[in-house]
């Protein structure tokens, strides 16, 4: 299958490569587009056109025209992409995903800050402000970006200081008291020193209505606060050190999920007695965004988050003739304060988390000049943390009198990374260039910590709580990473193609391994208390076709993804309310990508993409057990989650320039998408969100010289709740549904100095 895929993907890319030098110029290569900009995707500086990999890469600029102030908007420049918010960011490229983001679990997409690897995914989107551009590589990165990149990987690099005094404010309001403000200032120290300083307030209400009569008010949503300070050091063009800290808090109830009966009927737990073979098939109906963003459930107290980031980083870069040395360092704080009300309203909740991270990489890059280019590296990185989540009054869940709080404090946990990594390009022909790659990685993952339930202090309890299991674990693994590839510049534009791996390490689930000398809570055996690592290995062919008015970009792919980590949540063995990762035998991924941009006439920009897209699983067979029966369906066909078999967008920029010399810029662009899977594995429920379009206009004035601007907008004017994600819950409690933003509008103002 894969081999046939890939014939008809290069087939196609021949027929057009072969009709586009029929109309261009076969004797000299295209001009570099203004649009073309520098990415390090490969680590080291390369054009976005000329860098054999499916990626899109959008300037800080270009994030500003298009109204992007969140990641989750990616989706509308990036193909295939789709980012909602969970319990943090949760990323999906090409229909791999992970819906693991507890401490011990680990996301399927990196997401790197200035080069620098950030863990937790609720810790990655309070940077996004005052950036330079944002990449976005689609596709397994092994090599060169190690474990936890099977997905792709999304690198954010903000704004570097500069020689020259300088600064702006930026400023939205709109509806649901949204704010977002960013003030920068960037100061020359000397000739070699260069400071910049970046703020930014990020603020809106809660887009659920509350219809409950519980008197607690959602709003604001969020409430951050976020600084960055960056200091550049130049005393030579071989060497510069760039040290960046930042710290952002974090406020807000964060309340964004309404009931699942919003949206759906008929939904239920598949019932093991009653030999069910098909998943239950809920039925959508549909109303309008009022109405499903509406929510009935009682608060039981004022919720509450408030939460902080903390970080420093370095890189230096020296250039001492053979080689350039780069050496890249972090360290990172988090903490977590939230209050909830869970369960469909009945219990209070609390969870407090510490966390930490460092890493360390050191890379050699050598060549340029010759045939022969080349990169080695080292990397490291340890993360560890404590947290202590726990429902208060537990009685309802079955739990004597005598208990105040049932819960999981587990801490700490460690993950320790360390891996090396080589790639070698070599020209052999003139425009034609070979590519290998190796990475080795070795990972260590370990936990201590209990579930358990505490007790009022006149039970005469020891020490007042009562262990009901330990969560004691720990696991190595390794793994070997490898890329190949070839590409070549035609007079058009970049051929490639490439077969490559990823690999996401493995871990363990709450509970402990049993055994002759194990406390009596440990009782399960080593396949069911850990899951293997997940691996992917892809096969990719893709052009970037360059012409005078039109940019074309066009990639297929097949990926076979071996042992996917599929999560869950419910009582599992008597564990409570636990999650539990097990892998799917396999799945199977094909697509095709197609984006592009047409210079359409003087000041009308077009864009426009159309993506195809086949992730399905090849072997998995979920089980539900409840009582004493047990049910097994068969998976194998079905779609994987968050994975439309069509997506696209269709956009116009159009400038019109004034007499004074300023502009007037109007830009609108539509997204469309398929209906697409959200599988409740735990219940075996086959929610789905149907098919759906969002349009979003604007309409700027950039004055003279582009001092400064003012600007209207509207996203989604259709108003469409798209759904994120949809569960039943435990014991049919705590059956939510998240939804991404719905109408949001507002003006814009901005001034640079």
């Amino acid at each position: 299958m894969k081999y046939a895929f890939l014939a008809s993907a290069a087939a196609v890319l021949a027929f057009q490569s072969s009709a586009a030098i029929a109309q261009g110029n076969t004797d000299e290569q295209p001009e570099i587009n203004d649009r073309d900009i520098v990415v390090t995707a490969n680590r080291i500086e390369s054009l976005a056109s000329r860098t054999p990999i499916a990626l899109t890469a959008v300037s800080g600029d270009g994030l500003a025209n298009a109204g992007i102030t969140n990641p989750t908007q990616l989706d509308e420049l990036v193909p295939n992409l789709s980012i909602v918010r969970g319990n943090g960011l949760q990323i999906t490229i090409r229909g791999v995903t992970s819906t693991d983001g507890t401490e011990k679990g680990d996301p399927s997409a990196a997401f790197n800050v200035n080069g620098v690897y950030i863990a937790r995914p609720q810790a990655q989107e309070v940077s996004f402000f005052d950036i330079e551009r944002v990449e976005v590589l689609r596709g397994p990165q092994g090599t060169l970006y190690g474990r936890n990149s099977t997905a792709g990987v999304v690198n954010l690099i903000t704004a570097r200081p500069r020689f020259e005094l300088g600064g702006s404010l930026n400023f939205e309001y709109g509806n649901y008291n949204d704010v977002f403000a960013t003030a920068v200032i960037n100061v020359p120290a000397s000739e070699t020193l260069a400071f910049r300083m970046a703020g930014n307030i990020d603020r809106r209400d809660s887009y659920v209505r509350n219809f409950s009569g519980d008197g607690f008010d959602y709003d604001p949503y969020k409430e951050n606060v976020a600084g960055r300070l960056s200091a550049l050091w130049e005393p030579t063009s071989e060497l510069s050190l760039l040290v960046i800290g930042d710290y952002a808090d974090l406020k807000g109830s964060r309340i964004n999920t309404v009931p699942t009966s919003n949206f759906f009927t008929g939904a239920a737990p598949v019932d093991p007695a009653g030999n069910a073979t098909l998943p239950n098939k809920p039925v959508y109906v549909d109303s309008d965004s009022d109405e499903q963003r509406k929510t009935s459930t009682v608060q039981q107290w004022d919720p509450y988050n408030h939460n902080t980031e903390l970080g420093l980083s370095a890189e230096l870069n020296w250039n001492f003739g053979p080689a350039t040395f780069t050496y890249l360092g972090s360290y990172r704080e988090s903490t977590r304060d939230t209050r909830s009300t869970i369960i469909g309203g009945m219990n209070r909740a609390t969870f407090a988390g510490d966390y930490w991270q460092t890493s360390h990489e050191a890379r050699l890059a050598f060549g340029g000049e010759g045939p022969l280019s080349a990169q080695v590296g080292a990397y490291y990185f340890k993360e560890k943390s404590g947290i202590a989540f726990f429902i208060l009054d537990p009685q309802s869940l079955g739990f004597p009198p005598i208990a105040t709080q049932f819960g999981f404090p587990q801490d700490p946990t460690i993950a320790i990374n360390q891996s090396a990594f080589g790639q070698a390009t070599y020209e052999v022909m003139p425009d034609l260039r070979f590519t290998a790659g190796v990475r080795y990685s070795n990972d260590e993952k370990s936990r201590v910590g209990a579930t358990v339930f505490d007790t009022d202090p006149a039970a005469m309890i020891p020490g007042n709580r009562v262990v009901l299991q330990v969560n004691d674990a720990a696991r190595t693994f390794d793994k070997v990473t490898w890329r190949f590839g070839i590409d070549y510049d035609s007079p058009v534009g970049l051929l490639f193609a490439s077969v490559s791996s990823g690999y996401k390490a493995g871990g363990f689930n709450d509970g402990c391994l049993t055994g002759p000398n194990a406390p009596p809570q440990c009782v399960y055996t080593e396949d069911e208390l850990f899951y293997q690592p997940e691996t992917i290995t892809a096969y990719e062919a893709g052009a970037k076709f360059r012409f005078d008015a039109l940019q074309l970009n066009v990639t297929g792919f097949h990926y076979d993804y071996s042992g996917l980590q599929l999560s869950q949540i419910g009582d599992f063995g008597g564990c409570g309310n636990c999650q539990l990762t097990t892998n799917a035998a396999g799945a199977k991924i094909d697509g095709i990508e197609i984006e592009g941009t047409l210079d359409a006439a003087d000041g009308l920009l077009l864009r426009f993409g159309i993506n195809y897209l086949d992730a399905r699983y090849s072997n998995y067979s979920p089980s539900r057990v409840a009582g004493s029966d047990t049910i097994t369906l068969d998976f194998s066909g079905r779609p994987l989650a968050r994975s439309p078999e069509w997506t696209g967008n269709l956009g116009i920029n159009y400038a019109l320039e004034l007499g004074n010399g300023g502009s007037l810029v109007f830009d609108a662009g539509t997204r469309f998408s398929s209906s697409y899977a959200l599988t409740d594995i735990g219940n075996l429920i086959d929610y789905r969100q149907p098919s759906y379009t969002r349009t979003d206009a604007s309409i700027r004035y950039n004055a003279p010289s582009g001092s400064w601007h003012l600007a209207a907008f509207i996203d989604n004017i259709e108003d469409e709740i798209v759904l994120t994600s949809a569960g039943y819950g435990n014991a049919g409690f705590d059956g939510t549904a998240a939804f991404a933003d719905p109408r949001t509008f507002g003006v814009r103002a901005g001034i640079e100095f």
